[in-house]
């Protein structure tokens, strides 16, 4: 079993752990640790999951792409570019590129793609990480934090879900 596979199952355990939640619409907290720096034998959609999941806790930073903080684009710009897969800026754009993923077929990596404003373009963006869980970067003041897909606010909001990176 690989490095990367395991921080994988060990994340999943400690978020399992997290399923009693007193609201639903509270965030998921995740312990802090430092992204990989290569890609290994797990998938390039575990890498992606394993390097989001690692960014929890990190600040939300108006138009930030790097450790210094992100936004919800940022955070999935910052974390394919990490692993070689070049990819567009906004959340809106990003939405464009990704190949669409029905909600049923969500595996770890993928995007979910939000409208979180009145605006009818995409607003927001987050990482699937399994389990019906992913990770963004919700706003101004706040931390990179986990939500689950039948979130109170998020849910509702969720229009899409796409893939950026090769499917392996």
């Amino acid at each position: 079993m690989t490095n990367q596979f395991a921080l994988l199952l060990l994340a999943s355990a400690l978020l399992m752990g997290c399923r009693s939640l007193p609201s639903n619409d509270a965030p998921i907290r995740t312990p802090d640790s430092t992204p990989a720096t290569t890609p290994s034998a797990a998938s390039m959609g575990e890498e992606i999951a394993l390097r989001a999941l690692a960014l929890v806790g990190k600040p939300y930073r108006y138009g930030g792409a790097d450790l210094l903080g992100f936004d919800c684009s940022g955070l999935v710009y910052f974390i394919h570019q990490g692993v070689g897969i070049p990819v567009p800026r906004t959340a809106a754009d990003q939405q464009r590129a990704a190949m669409s993923i029905a909600r049923a077929a969500l595996r770890p990596g993928d995007l979910l793609f939000f409208k979180t404003t009145s605006s009818t373009r995409i607003s927001h963006v987050g990482v699937y990480v399994g389990e019906s869980r992913f990770v963004h970067a919700p706003a101004t003041g706040k931390l990179i934090e986990v939500r689950t897909l039948n979130d109170l606010y998020y849910g509702p909001r969720l229009v899409a879900s796409g893939r950026l990176h090769p499917d392996s």
